[in-house]
């Protein structure tokens, strides 16, 4: 396979060297990702200012594409201009901290796999449930047997896979859980802050979610240490909505 590698955590992220490690030796594997931690940012794309790619040497002498975006500015560019090939398959991670629930909405490296797919490559966006990640080696097993199946037998069109993986031994994970995207949303604040200048500004933050209503959301089967795999679709639209929304009384 042809692999594009790229994340949202940056060009010298642990995650995205070990997926490098598993499958650079039995395929051609390319890595762009962005230059420093563009966490957050959802799908947006760069406009008023240029993008520029500069090859950097990681890990002992690996090479890839440091760009100065956000992870779906890595794809474009790569797609567009730097690859010679396109690519067969597109993996984006692995990012410390799980993206499940309403956070995919907000994940670069959500939005990476989402912005593959809409130029019609295969695509999987990984995740590890933690901060300090261990157990990377046997995420990547997973993740390589994981990408031969979808390059083997194809996702429908328009549609990526979004992996959750506890960060545990392989002997300790429960299973695997082809899930759906959680909906409930989690506690969230803002905390008030005032600067030496007298000046007000804010913090965001949100409380872990813990517990959930429906065991087949994502976020449900990671917190019972299940690998889960939720199949997204780019196409957003609410098709139950559409005859009834033409039934309302709306003129010209």
């Amino acid at each position: 396979m042809n692999i594009l590698l790229t994340n949202d955590d940056g060009i010298y992220a642990d995650g995205l060297w070990a997926l490098y490690a598993r499958f650079s030796n039995q395929h051609s594997v390319a890595v762009i990702a962005p230059d420093r931690e563009r966490s957050a940012v959802g799908h947006g794309i760069t406009l008023h200012e240029p993008l520029r790619a500069t090859m950097v040497a990681v890990n002992g002498g690996y090479m890839g594409y440091a760009v100065n975006g956000t992870p779906a500015d890595c794809i474009k560019l790569g797609l567009l201009e730097i690859l010679d090939n396109k690519p067969d398959i597109v993996i984006s991670g692995i990012n410390p901290g799980a993206n499940v629930g309403v956070n995919i909405n907000y994940s670069g490296t959500v939005a990476a796999a989402k912005e593959a797919t809409l130029y019609g490559i295969q695509a999987i966006s990984v995740s590890m449930h933690g901060h300090q990640i261990e157990n990377y080696d046997d995420a990547t097993g997973f993740i390589q047997k994981l990408a031969e199946n979808v390059w083997n037998k194809g996702l429908p069109s328009g549609t990526f896979l979004n992996v959750n993986i506890p960060d545990m031994p392989w002997e300790d994970i429960a299973g695997i859980c082809i899930s759906r995207q959680g909906i409930e949303f989690f506690t969230e604040y803002v905390e008030k802050r005032t600067d030496p200048r007298n000046r007000t500004y804010y913090w965001q933050g949100s409380d872990p979610q813990t517990s959930y209503k429906n065991p087949d959301f994502d976020g449900a089967a990671i917190g019972r240490n299940f690998i889960s795999i939720t199949p997204i679709k780019c196409d957003m639209t609410d098709y139950d909505a559409i005859e009834d929304i033409k039934r309302w009384n709306i003129s010209k």
